[in-house]
């Protein structure tokens, strides 16, 4: 069940008719040397920390390390409960467990880095938000986990998931793809639409910075996974709905990954350049570390 390419996981779901979340757990437990369901046993206790980082900043925000951020999911929560969004309430959900999720992160919180945990609130906010929407099951939703999974394997494989080595678009940007193609096959989507989603979210974050203000994975990272996973719904539904992405998956991941490795040093997480560069987050940088 090994694959190294989106077009070679292509060709396996069609031999084996499966799709790509039991293709994925079945390369686990071969490359783990464990049983399928052991391997299910581990992805329970990712979505259980899942389900826990989404909520516990709805109850009880937690200031973040910087002071960055912190309470702003509560926000978004409070004004949705109050019918005040005009997001309609799957995305508003989706925006608002991706940020908590964030917030957990920067306050020492136990979170799953999905793939990384500077994007770790993209996958499980948009997978629980429509577990709750669509009345999903966790069965379900592990399929789309190891469906996220599979896509961020081949991203890892083939480009990468590093701010540090190609910008947020790697990181956000492969975290939205995963999630994309895990709601495609949830939704009832084939193989292929999965991966057409995926190319569809890299190709709509393409050339993303990774620019956190004092170095800390904060802001603007927190708006951005509400902007990953925001951009997971919209490919999805594209995908869905049978619109191709023109690129394939495999050309996207390429295509990411040199246009990462074109971006400038200062653009790739050292805190030096867009956002980070500014008299604003300079003033904040000095303020946190006593400059």
């Amino acid at each position: 069940m090994e694959f190294n390419h989106g077009i070679e996981l292509l060709r396996l779901c069609e031999k084996t008719g499966l799709p790509i979340s039991q293709i994925m757990k079945k390369r686990e437990a071969v490359f783990s040397g464990i049983t399928e369901e052991e391997v299910d046993a581990k992805m329970r206790k990712a979505l259980e920390i899942m389900k826990q980082s989404v909520k516990e900043p709805l109850d009880a925000p937690t200031p973040s390390i910087g002071g960055l951020i912190g309470g702003e999911a509560r926000k978004l929560h409070e004004r949705r409960e109050q019918g005040k969004s005009i997001c309609g309430t799957l995305l508003s959900k989706v925006i608002t467990y991706a940020m908590a999720v964030l917030e957990v992160n920067a306050s020492m919180g136990v979170i799953v880095a999905a793939p990384t945990a500077g994007s770790s609130g993209v996958v499980p906010g948009v997978l629980l938000a429509l577990g709750e929407e669509e009345h999903l099951t966790d069965e379900e939703l592990l399929n789309g986990l190891y469906t996220a999974g599979a896509v961020g394997y081949l991203l890892m494989r083939n480009a990468s998931v590093s701010g540090a080595e190609a910008g947020c678009q790697a990181e956000v940007g492969a975290a939205s793809a995963m999630a994309a193609a895990a709601v495609t096959e949830i939704m009832g989507g084939s193989p292929q639409m999965c991966l057409h989603s995926g190319a569809m979210a890299l190709s709509n974050l393409l050339g993303l910075v990774c620019d956190p203000i004092a170095g800390l994975v904060e802001a603007p990272c927190q708006s951005r996974n509400a902007m990953g996973a925001s951009n997971a719904l919209i490919c999805a539904e594209q995908a869905l709905a049978g619109i191709p992405c023109p690129i394939p998956f495999d050309e996207m991941a390429e295509a990411m990954y040199h246009v990462g490795r074109s971006l400038p040093f200062e653009l790739r997480e050292s805190a030096l350049g867009g956002c980070a560069g500014t008299p604003s987050a300079c003033e904040k940088t000095c303020c946190i570390f006593g400059g």
